[in-house]
């Protein structure tokens, strides 16, 4: 059993700024974002270039959160200048860069065999490749969780908060919005391609189809957290959402072990997503049912 549950908490721990990439635009932003599909195997496909060509592993990460941040400003101009409808601006963007993937890596995927990674780095303390594998997801979670936390405590964070609660108040105490929607989607976007950066590394090789249900992945994450962690504040709700991406892996992992077939995986998480946003519904129906009783 804790041959299974260790490597299940070091994934959810790597699949952590992918949620916390989706929490940014989902819940503070209040914007579904589509083009994290394209952002997630974009910081995968250029992490791994940069390191099969011999860059160093900050280098291959620093790359592939500047290749997120860009494709998060793109959305944020299809957003704000074009008008064009935050959904399906992501949807542009997400299709676009299919094509970028493409040109980065060359082909349509890349292996990181015999290539030094950020794991093989850990594993040269002495470290197993499960203990490496954890012991990077819990670096990576907690600094960029408490980096988060930081940011949007300070005057910058909370207007994008301002903007994503309420825009038209926001506008009236003189933020402008539209800086913070792109900003919003360029510090989504980035975490999620080093998010994207970590995964391909971790499985030891990029393709360009990994982002396939990556959106699913991230909201069954924020969902999934929210409703069973809470959301009492926003250092709360960032625990909870990287909880809730380590719960979810286990979830997928228990369903696997009990004999799911893998083609039907991505049917369970979109029903476990319906489900879960639909917690509150449940909830509230049921209150109601007891006061009439």
């Amino acid at each position: 059993m804790i041959d299974i549950l260790i490597p299940t908490v070091a994934q959810g721990l790597l699949w952590a700024l992918l949620a916390l990439g989706v929490y940014i635009t989902f819940r503070v932003l209040d914007i579904a974002d589509l083009s994290v599909e394209g952002s997630f195997p974009l910081g995968a496909a250029v992490a791994a270039t940069a390191l099969v060509n011999g860059y160093g592993m900050l280098i291959a990460f620093f790359l592939a959160a500047i290749a997120g941040a860009l494709a998060g400003i793109v959305t944020g101009f299809f957003t704000t200048r074009l008008k064009i409808p935050a959904l399906l601006a992501g949807i542009l963007t997400m299709i676009g860069l299919y094509s970028v993937n493409l040109h980065v890596m060359g082909k349509a995927n890349v292996a990181l065999l015999r290539v030094d990674t950020i794991f093989s780095y850990a594993e040269s303390f002495g470290m197993s490749a499960t203990v490496a594998m954890l012991t990077v997801g819990v670096v990576a979670a907690v600094f960029i969780g408490c980096l988060m936390y930081w940011f949007f405590g300070t005057e910058i964070g909370t207007a994008i908060r301002a903007t994503g609660c309420n825009s038209q108040m926001a506008r009236a105490q003189g933020v402008n919005t539209n800086r913070m929607i792109v900003l919003g989607l360029l510090i989504s976007n980035a975490l999620v391609a080093l998010s994207g950066a970590l995964v391909a590394q971790s499985n030891g090789f990029a393709d360009v189809g990994m982002g396939t249900g990556t959106i699913v992945i991230g909201l069954a994450s924020v969902i999934i957290g929210e409703v069973l962690f809470g959301t009492k504040s926003f250092k709360n709700c960032l625990i909870s959402v990287i909880l809730g991406s380590i719960v979810y892996r286990l979830v997928i992992a228990v369903v696997l072990q009990l004999g799911m077939p893998p083609n039907d995986l991505k049917l369970f998480t979109a029903l476990l997503v319906a489900l879960a946003l639909s917690m509150p519904l449940i909830r509230e129906k049921w209150r109601e049912r007891q006061r009439r009783a």
